[in-house]
């Protein structure tokens, strides 16, 4: 290792791609069964991997309930409180589905779920659009810290972390190759 180089970091998978299909499987019966069929659903994927998420959820809840079940993304960027200590963001697009959110059972999906900041600047980026009968939470990986009360509603999988790592989520769709879970952290010698 070079002056000024990082030391390499431990990277460990922990959900491989079979594992992503069933937690996702696993996620859709458990909404399905929360609200009582696919009626009023509406999935709210955010930027950028949880869009892709609400895509593959909505694929097996046709697939379980032969009933399509809208899907749109929801931008958040603009109502996030930590845009002052971030390098710019892109602003993606907000897309309803059709129906726009009034009265619906709006599942916003997620990849990793941590401080819960991210779902705040959601649940207020969702005001502007219309008014929910109910909001719930998706999230593939809940990894703990929170430091807002906000807990999600389905989770894939629960993985305590330590506050030095990171969980990086690959998806094929967007990173190419395999599908992934991994935690990153740790110097390796």
């Amino acid at each position: 290792m070079t002056a000024g180089e990082e030391p390499p970091q431990a990277v460990r998978a922990v959900l491989e791609p079979a594992e992503i299909a069933r937690a996702l499987s696993r996620i859709a019966h458990e909404v399905l069964e929360h609200n009582k069929g696919a009626e009023n659903l509406v999935l709210l994927g955010i930027p950028t991997r949880g869009v892709t998420l609400a895509h593959r959820l909505a694929a097996r809840l046709a697939a379980i309930e032969g009933a399509h079940v809208p899907v749109g993304t929801l931008d958040v960027t603009m109502h996030r409180d930590d845009l002052r200590r971030q390098a710019f963001r892109t602003i993606a697009a907000t897309e309803l589905p059709d129906g726009g959110v009034d009265d619906k059972v709006v599942v916003l999906v997620d990849d990793v779920l941590y401080s819960g900041r991210t779902i705040r600047a959601a649940l207020d980026a969702l005001s502007e659009f219309g008014r929910p009968r109910a909001v719930r939470l998706a999230v593939l990986v809940d990894r703990g810290h929170r430091e807002l009360p906000i807990r999600a509603d389905h989770v894939g999988k629960n993985l305590p972390t330590s506050a030095r790592e990171r969980v990086r989520v690959r998806l094929s769709e967007i990173d190419g190759g395999e599908d992934v879970v991994s935690i990153v952290g740790g110097v390796t010698k």
